[in-house]
C-alpha cells in the first residue's frame, strides 16, 4: 500500500478530528457544529470557503499554483448522522442522546479534510478542486439536491464528481467499483383503503378495510413476481399496516405503507403504475375505495463508465490491483449522490471498513459493526488510505490534460 508520507504523519490528528465529530453527531440540516469544524479547518489551510448551500453545506475551493485553468473536479463527503442510539461505551461515543454516526459520515468527512490539507500544502496542478461537504444524505432528506438547488454546479462547476462510502464486511482498504446502476432508487408509499365501519359482529353491514388490506398485501407481491421482467431487479416491501382501535369495531380505513427499490427508472415507472391500478380497483371489488400516495426519494445511482474506469485505475496504481474489486455487486441501499450523477459525469465507490476488529471489545456493545447498527464505528485505519486516494485522484485528474 502506497500511502502519502505526509498524510501518514497526520494520522493521529485526523483520528482526533474524526472522533470529535463522532462524539457530537448532528442530524440532517442541523450540522452546524460539524460544518463549523470543516470551514475552520479549510480556512486554516488556505482553502477558499463557501457556506450555506443546502443550509449547512460547505464547499472548499482550491485553485492550483499553475492557475485555475479550465478543468475542475468535485469530491464529496457527507456530514449528517442518524436518529438512533449508540451502544458503544468508548470515549468518543455519542454525547447527543438518540443521535449517532452509525454510517461513517464522520470518517468520510475526515478523509476529505485530510486530502484538502495535503493538496492545499501541495497545489502543484492547473485546475480547481471543489471539496463538497454535504448535509442531509440520510433518511431521504436529499441534501445533494438541496445543494444543487442552491446553485452548487453553477457556482462551482465540476467536470467530474466522485464520492466514497465505507463498507463493513469488505477487507480493510479494499476498493470496490461498479459501472452503471450501482445503488437502488429509494421510494416509499402509502395506500389508503376506505370502507364502511361497523360492529364486528355484523360484518355484512360494513365494507371491511382490514380484509381488503390483507388481500392487497398479497396482490402487491405479484407486481414483482408476475408483472415485472424477471431479469429486472426490484423489491416491493410492505412494512406497516395500520387499522382499527378496538376489538369489536371494524374500522372504516386502513393504511398500508412500505418501500419500493429499483435500479431502473423505467422499472419504477411500471411498478408505480401497477400499484396505482391495484390500489384503486381492488377495493372496489369489495365496495370500498383506495388511493395510492407514492413518494420518490432518491433515483437509482448510476455510475458513468469512463469516470469509473479512471477512478478504478487510480486505486489500482496507488494500492495495487489486488486491492481493487472491479465489479462489485449492486447494493439495495440508496444514496443521494445519484442526483449529482444525473447532472455531472462521475463515480461513487466503496472502501472496505473490515469486520469490526478495530473496535476495542471492552467498550463496544454486543452487536456487529454494520452500517446503521448501534455498535458500528468507522475504522480509523482508513483515514490515511482515503485521504491518499483523494489526493491521487485529483492529481491524476489534472495530469490527464
Amino acid at each position: 500500500m502506497s500511502l502519502i508520507a505526509e498524510i501518514e504523519r497526520e494520522h493521529e490528528g485526523l483520528t482526533a478530528i474524526r472522533r470529535d465529530i463522532h462524539a457530537h453527531p448532528e442530524l440532517a440540516f442541523q450540522e452546524t457544529r460539524t460544518s463549523d469544524i470543516v470551514a475552520a479547518k479549510l480556512a486554516g489551510w488556505g482553502v477558499e470557503v463557501h457556506r450555506g448551500l443546502g443550509k449547512t453545506g460547505v464547499v472548499g475551493v482550491l485553485r492550483g499554483d499553475r492557475g485555475a485553468g479550465t478543468r475542475s473536479i468535485g469530491m464529496r463527503a457527507d456530514m449528517d448522522a442518524l436518529p438512533m442510539p449508540e451502544h458503544n461505551r468508548f470515549a468518543h461515543a455519542s454525547k447527543n442522546p438518540g443521535r449517532m454516526h452509525g454510517c461513517g459520515h464522520d470518517g468520510h468527512t475526515t478523509m476529505l479534510l485530510g486530502a484538502a490539507q495535503h493538496l492545499a500544502a501541495n497545489p502543484d496542478f492547473e485546475g480547481t478542486v471543489n471539496f463538497i461537504f454535504q448535509p442531509a444524505e440520510e433518511g431521504g432528506n436529499a441534501g445533494a439536491r438541496a445543494m444543487m438547488e442552491d446553485g452548487l454546479f453553477n457556482r462551482f462547476p465540476c467536470d467530474e464528481i466522485y464520492g466514497i462510502h465505507n463498507m463493513p464486511g469488505f477487507p480493510v482498504g479494499q476498493f470496490a467499483f461498479r459501472k452503471g446502476a450501482t445503488m437502488a432508487s429509494s421510494n416509499r408509499f402509502d395506500i389508503i383503503v376506505r370502507g364502511t365501519g361497523g360492529h364486528a359482529a355484523q360484518p355484512h353491514k360494513s365494507v371491511d378495510t382490514i380484509v381488503i388490506a390483507a388481500e392487497m398485501v398479497g396482490v402487491l407481491q405479484t407486481l414483482i413476481s408476475r408483472h415485472k421482467n424477471p431479469i429486472d431487479v426490484a423489491v416491493l416491501s410492505v412494512t406497516q399496516i395500520h387499522a382499527g382501535d378496538a376489538y369489536n369495531v371494524l374500522p372504516d380505513q386502513a393504511v398500508i405503507r412500505g418501500t419500493v427499490r429499483t435500479f431502473s427508472t423505467d422499472v419504477l415507472d411500471a411498478i408505480e403504475a401497477n400499484m396505482r391500478r391495484v390500489a384503486e380497483t381492488l377495493p372496489q371489488v369489495h365496495g370500498g375505495t383506495g388511493e395510492l400516495q407514492f413518494y420518490r426519494a432518491y433515483p437509482p445511482l448510476v455510475n458513468w463508465d469512463a469516470p469509473t474506469d479512471f477512478a478504478m485505475k487510480v486505486a489500482q496504481d496507488t494500492f495495487g490491483s489486488h486491492k481493487v474489486d472491479s465489479n462489485t455487486p449492486q447494493h439495495g441501499g440508496a444514496e443521494d449522490f445519484s442526483f449529482y450523477l444525473q447532472a455531472v459525469p462521475g463515480c461513487y465507490m466503496f472502501i472496505g471498513n473490515g469486520e469490526g476488529d478495530h473496535r476495542d471489545s471492552r467498550y463496544v456493545g454486543m452487536g456487529p459493526c454494520e452500517l446503521h447498527n448501534p455498535n458500528y464505528d468507522f475504522n480509523d485505519a482508513l483515514l490515511p488510505v482515503g485521504s491518499t486516494y483523494w489526493v491521487k485522484l485529483a492529481q491524476a485528474f489534472f495530469a490527464r490534460g
